[in-house]
């Protein structure tokens, strides 16, 4: 029986023609997998399957997801990712999540099920640890909020109802953990806006959630508005004691590379 493999041109540039057709003829793709979006078993020899390339500094891992899950891309990462990510498939990783700096913020990332028009869906929180200011800015102002709305981000008056998508923004959800929020390139390739120096930890729930409903929504506030809560419930308090405040945006991010 043929496998029901895609290789997107994309990864066929990158891989080359000869390894691709070994794959599609199953000389080289495995007989099952865990989906690498989802972490759940695949089989490509009974379901369709995409092939999924992250590719780092120096190294690439060639990774496969359910069809349903992830189309078959290319996926621009750090190498600090990429081994991170060869970890978690080992069962190698450890220790927490730490996040990216940009200029001398920190963002902190917390997930957590948000319950919206009667709905749960999947949420990542980012709150800086301070001050955000505009590039060549040297003014005690923060511009978090300004320079996200500049981005497509909507100002979210109300946690009761779903964001807009952003398009070209996504959320990189790769062996079942949180590695970034990608957004788009200068050349058309996504690019990290934050990435996790170690893989992030996701509930269960959490993504199922975010594999049936295919995104993400992110809430962003700046340094002070919401804090480390320790649950989902004190969570959505402080994010609708935010939104009240008009010191809270949002969007809706799919999961995916592209």
């Amino acid at each position: 029986m043929p496998r029901m493999l895609d290789v997107s041109d994309d990864v066929r540039a990158e891989i080359g023609d000869e390894e691709a057709d070994r794959l599609l003829a199953g000389e080289n793709a495995p007989g099952s997998y865990d989906c690498t979006s989802c972490r759940t078993p695949g089989h490509p020899d009974r379901e369709h399957t995409s092939t999924v390339l992250f590719v780092g500094d120096e190294t690439a891992v060639l990774a496969f997801a359910h069809a349903g899950c992830l189309p078959s891309q290319v996926v621009q990462v750090t190498e600090e990712q990429l081994r991170g990510a060869v970890r978690s498939i080992s069962g190698e990783d450890g220790g927490p999540p730490a996040p990216s700096v940009p200029g001398q913020a920190v963002l902190g990332v917390t997930s957590g099920l948000v319950l919206v028009a009667g709905e749960l869906h999947p949420a990542l929180v980012v709150e800086p640890t301070g001050p955000i200011r505009r590039p060549g800015s040297s003014g005690p102002g923060d511009d978090f909020l300004p320079l996200l709305v500049e981005q497509g981000f909507s100002r979210a008056s109300s946690v009761d109802r779903l964001p807009p998508v952003l398009h070209g923004w996504s959320v990189l959800l790769a062996m079942g953990q949180l590695h970034a929020v990608l957004q788009p390139g200068p050349a058309g390739t996504p690019v990290a806006w934050w990435q996790a120096h170690h893989p992030l930890q996701v509930t269960d729930g959490w993504r199922t959630a975010a594999a049936t409903l295919r995104h993400v929504l992110l809430f962003a506030a700046p340094v002070g508005s919401i804090g480390r809560q320790p649950r989902e419930d004190l969570l959505r308090e402080a994010l609708d004691h935010a939104a009240a405040g008009g010191l809270l945006v949002a969007a809706a991010l799919p999961v995916s590379g592209s």
